[in-house]
């Protein structure tokens, strides 16, 4: 069954009694969004590209283009931060769930390094010198340290 998208095929002159040609009167519109194949909106994305004047034309793949772009970036996010909240034994994400998958992230804290996110907290993280000494390496390390200062 076609569902209109089909812009070359049946027409004004496709003859008489053509069940199913043409365009139907009350056709169901279909979302560019559907058509890409994508949860993120075209369509406002189109207007907001129009709206910001970042050119004086937009062309009609610019918005597919730049939903898909945003929707691979969000499900990324996502997909870690989910795994962060999973580590932590809870079911929501929290902000500081994103800032522990972001910061965990090689690519993700190089595109968001100047990004605060907030209620995110910092990563975990104490300075190798602030750590204290092994305990197994016996009594003579600690001796000679008192003897340096």
């Amino acid at each position: 069954m076609s569902s209109g998208a089909g812009a070359g095929k049946g027409g004004a002159g496709a003859g008489k009694g053509g069940a199913g040609r043409g365009k139907p009167k009350a056709s169901k519109s279909v979302s560019r969004s559907s058509k890409a194949g994508l949860q993120f909106p075209v369509g406002r994305i189109a207007r907001f590209l129009k709206a910001g004047k970042y050119a004086e034309r937009v062309g009609a793949g610019a918005p597919v283009y730049l939903s898909a772009v945003l929707e691979y970036l969000a499900a990324e996010v996502l997909e870690l931060a989910g795994n962060a909240a999973r580590d932590n034994k809870k079911n929501r994400i929290v902000p500081r769930h994103i800032q522990l998958a972001v910061r965990n992230d090689e690519e993700l804290s190089k595109l968001l390094g100047h990004v605060t996110i907030a209620n995110g907290g910092v990563l975990p993280n104490i300075h190798q010198n602030l750590l204290p000494k092994k305990a197994g390496s016996g009594k003579g390390d600690i001796g000679s340290a008192s003897q340096e200062f």
